[in-house]
């Protein structure tokens, strides 16, 4: 399944900027970061519930905010790119 994984995490503190980090490392354990605080994850049912048990884990739920949206495995249709494309091929192959 494709999922769409954006947040808003309050900065006005030490623990925010934390909070901001560690969000943002465990996205980019699942997924590719397409915008500041947006990331695109390719990810099977049971990676989607470690994946959002880890971010409920470190967000504070009276100051941050996070959305996942799940476009399902026909994604492709239902992703439009204006603009600037940064984005990969989660599909495609991988060169290290």
């Amino acid at each position: 399944m494709y999922v769409l994984v954006a947040y808003d995490v309050a900065t006005s503190d030490a623990g925010g900027a934390r909070r901001l980090r560690r969000v943002a490392k465990i996205c980019t354990e699942y997924g590719q970061r397409v915008q500041c605080s947006v990331f695109e994850c390719l990810v099977d049912p049971a990676q989607y519930e470690l994946l959002k048990h880890r971010l409920e884990k470190v967000i504070d739920g009276e100051m941050d905010s996070l959305r996942m949206y799940n476009l399902g495995k026909n994604w492709k249709g239902r992703v439009e790119k204006l603009g600037v494309d940064r984005s990969y091929d989660p599909e495609g192959l991988l060169l290290i």
